[in-house]
Formats: C-alpha cells, structure tokens, sequence
C-alpha cells in the first residue's frame, strides 16, 4: 500500500505539472497576443500619422496664394533624392484676418528626410530612424515615429524612372514614396523568433505615381 500510494502520489504530481504547464503557455500566449495587437494599434497610429502628413504637404507642392511668386512651376523642386526632397510651398495660416488653410502668400520650403538608424538610439528597435520635417530654415528636428523606410522615386513626363539624386529636378512630374513603420519593441520574450522574420509589428504604405496639380501646371 505504501509504494502504491507514492506511485499514485507521483502521477498526480505529474497531471498536475502538466496541467500547470498547459495553463501558463495559454496565459503567455493569451498575453502575447494582446500585446501584439496593442503593438499593431500604435504601429497603424503612426503609420496613419505620417502618411496623412506627407499627403497634405506633397498636395500643396507648387502652391502659392499668390501665384507669381512660383513663375515657372518646374523650379518648385529644389532637391531630390530617394531619401530626401526639398520643395516650395505655401505653409496654411491660422492667425487671425488671415486666409487659413490657402496661405500667407509668401513663399515658403519644406524639407523632408530620415536620418541614419543610429540616431535613435533609444529604442530597442535597432532599424527605426527619426524622420525630418524642416519649415524654411528652421533648425531641424527628428520625429520618430518607428519609420524604418523612407523611399522615395521619381519620373519624367514619359514616366521613365530618374536616378537618385536627379540631376536636374525640372523633369520630375510624378513620385513615389514608401513608407515602412515597426513598432519600438519586440513582440514578447517568450515569441520563437526562429519561425518569423522579424519580432516587431510592422505596417506599409505605398503613395504610386504622387503628383501636384501645380507641378504639373508646365
């Protein structure tokens, strides 16, 4: 009866361990999916916040309330390569007696680029950049926002792609941008990262053939 009892003893211990083991692989797998979706939350956050930014800003391209400060619409690209370009612009004003979202009328630039992976260095993310907006000459400041790709192409009139940087931005009438953005941290620790390429929540997001109305007014 002893050794009966301790063999029943044993097997008990063993149901119950694997039960135990059972219940915390579906707490951590419960947990680790919750947090992957609050992950994916804020990386269609952002992904949404700079897509719609870039989208404003590349729509008024060219644009002037008043119109003869940009004669010759073909110069409204200053520079451009495939992850940088400087344009002219009309910032929208919100002070008062002024027009709002058409414009002071005088002539302004705007900047965008993304910086090297090193500078954002304080996420565990080692692929996220800052990305740059930069008003005229103002002193640049980085966002970030978990950009991982910032890609931009450009195209003739015939739509043949330019090399990067374009040597003469006049021929430019249509772009593309590509935007990547992954979440600062990982997944979760407990995730086989053998099976996935990668451990961070990622979005994209594809602008095909942008272009201005004013930059097409040649």
């Amino acid at each position: 009866m002893g050794s009966q009892t301790i063999l029943d003893l044993i097997a008990s211990t063993m149901v119950f361990g694997s039960l135990l083991l059972m219940a915390l692989r579906l707490n951590i797998g419960n947990t680790e999916n919750l947090q992957s979706y609050r992950m994916d939350l804020v990386v269609q956050e952002n992904l949404v916040e700079v897509s719609q930014l870039l989208e404003d800003d590349f729509k008024r391209m060219g644009y002037c309330l008043d119109a003869s400060k940009i004669p010759n619409p073909s110069l409204t690209v200053r520079y451009a390569d495939s992850i940088k370009i400087k344009f002219l612009t009309d910032f929208p004003t919100d002070a008062p007696g002024t027009t709002g979202w058409r414009g002071d009328g005088d002539l302004d630039s705007i900047t965008y680029y993304v910086g090297p992976t090193s500078e954002a260095t304080n996420t565990p993310n080692p692929n996220d950049r800052k990305l740059y907006r930069v008003e005229n000459n103002a002193t640049p400041v980085g966002v970030n926002l978990g950009v991982t790709t910032f890609d931009l192409q450009y195209f003739d009139a015939l739509r043949n792609r330019l090399p990067s940087p374009v040597p003469d931005p006049r021929l430019i009438q249509y772009m593309q941008i590509t935007i990547e953005v992954q979440n600062y941290a990982k997944i979760g620790g407990q995730m086989n990262t053998a099976t996935f390429d990668t451990v961070y929540q990622s979005a994209f997001w594809r602008q095909v053939r942008i272009v201005a109305k004013n930059l097409r007014n040649r």
